[in-house]
């Protein structure tokens, strides 16, 4: 029998008590990664307070970079209405992948067979009596 850990655990999403807290929020927008975004009430500095709920891990890396604008007041309005269309050369915003198959190991990485390109001859090791 599997146990919901939900109630009880915030690094597998929100909390009860988190959707608790969002009662009278309202839902602003969302991302393509399926993350919501809520703004309501203010904060100590008198601005409108805002939140993510992630769809997935809790990792701030996972909020898309127009939404992190939003997130941290530089921008007033949602990206939905506030932001040009994507261009066509941009890529989508992927979380980072450290820890995981997909994160980034270059040549010579022992996880890729440790082989590096041979040295080019240009690199003299010093010694104190030179």
């Amino acid at each position: 029998m599997a146990l919901n850990l939900n109630p009880f655990t915030w690094w597998t999403g929100a909390t009860f008590g988190t959707w608790m807290g969002l009662r009278g929020k309202r839902q602003v927008g969302s991302d393509d990664l399926g993350n919501l975004y809520y703004e309501g009430g203010s904060d100590t500095a008198g601005r409108p307070r805002r939140w993510v709920i992630y769809a997935g891990s809790n990792d701030a890396s996972r909020i898309a970079p127009e939404w992190f604008s939003w997130m941290h007041h530089q921008v007033d309005e949602v990206p939905d209405r506030s932001m040009p269309p994507r261009r066509t050369w941009q890529k989508p915003a992927v979380p980072n992948m450290t820890g995981t198959a997909l994160a980034y190991r270059p040549a010579g990485a022992l996880e890729k067979g440790g082989r590096r390109a041979a040295a080019t001859g240009d690199y003299e090791a010093w010694t104190p009596d030179a």
